[in-house]
């Protein structure tokens, strides 16, 4: 066996062994208040973190003028999520702008 399959299964055994620490410790652990609220942004910020690099960077630059449908469409999202509460909504509406801007500013 040669090292790369040792390294994927030493490091396939550890992810597994961390993710599978937190379901076997769930029902016994007790976290104080403040971690269970920290806790609580955790989705938010990561899917912020995975987001908006998409959004604001084009071609490895940072883009934030008028003429980038990713943040235009990601503001449209925005909007939409914080007022219906939606998912599926933003998602559409969010689509459906960027499509549409990027028709318009590329000229199809």
């Amino acid at each position: 066996m040669n090292s790369t399959w040792i390294i994927f299964f030493v490091l396939g055994t550890l992810t597994y062994l961390t993710r599978f620490a937190f379901i076997a410790l769930w029902g016994r652990l007790r976290l104080p208040a403040w971690v269970q609220r920290a806790l609580t942004f955790v989705p938010v910020a990561v899917l912020s973190a995975m987001i908006l690099p998409e959004l604001v960077f084009s071609d490895g630059h940072l883009n934030l003028a008028l003429d980038n449908p990713r943040l235009l469409a990601g503001a449209a999202a925005v909007l939409v999520a914080y007022r219906t509460r939606s998912t599926l909504l933003t998602i559409l509406v969010g689509m459906v702008v960027f499509w549409g801007l990027r028709f318009l500013l590329t000229g199809g």
